[in-house]
């Protein structure tokens, strides 16, 4: 009977899907793709003092885009944003609590300018992440997340791990999808100016 190891099967569901689908559908993104908005009022990543969004956080050049609560239905956001999101909330803050690494949120982080500074900011987090999640033994994988997880805390590390890939996979499969429309927005934009025409 084989033994089953833990860390690896939950890891090995992230890397599968970073190795064999995310990652390269990443590549060639370029300053434009990253920071369009495919409708107006999209959050986004955006330069210093030029967001009208209730919370602009960042330490740097570039603030990201919120609002606690957030509205009802929420903006639709960038890849910008998306990328943010995963490499501060998703990996970033989690490195952070528990496997050591640097303090990262979204109030301090220093936000990329550029497609190919997210790009790079998103493999080093995902590099740490995945290292971290191998390291776990079955007892680390068992123990509470802690009160840095908020509404996790009581929940697993196993549970934390799953809630982290599914995160990743949904948002990028977002990004994915943002991409495909931007190849196509000159038919987009064509489609909705023949919606009007009287």
């Amino acid at each position: 009977m084989h033994s089953l190891d833990s860390s690896y099967e939950l890891g090995d569901q992230l890397s599968w899907h970073w190795q064999q689908q995310l990652r390269s559908r990443l590549a060639g993104l370029s300053d434009d793709e990253y920071f369009w908005e495919p409708v107006p009022d999209c959050w986004s990543v955006r330069p210093r003092g030029t967001s009208n969004a209730p919370v602009q956080a960042g330490s740097g050049a570039f603030t990201i885009e919120f609002a606690f609560p957030a509205p009802d239905p929420p903006p639709v956001t960038t890849i910008a944003w998306r990328l943010g999101h995963i490499i501060v909330g998703v990996f970033g803050a989690r490195i952070s609590s528990h496997f050591g690494g640097r303090p990262v949120d979204y109030q301090s982080f220093d936000y990329a300018g550029t497609a190919a500074e997210a790009l790079d900011q998103l493999d080093e987090m995902y590099d740490l992440w995945v290292r971290g999640v191998a390291s776990l033994t079955d007892d680390a994988l068992a123990r509470p997340c802690g009160p840095s997880e908020g509404p996790f805390a009581d929940r697993s590390m196993a549970a934390l791990v799953l809630h982290v890939n599914r995160e990743v996979i949904h948002h990028g499969a977002e990004i994915a999808l943002l991409r495909d429309l931007y190849l196509r927005k000159a038919a987009l934009n064509f489609d909705a100016e023949a919606e009007v025409r009287p």
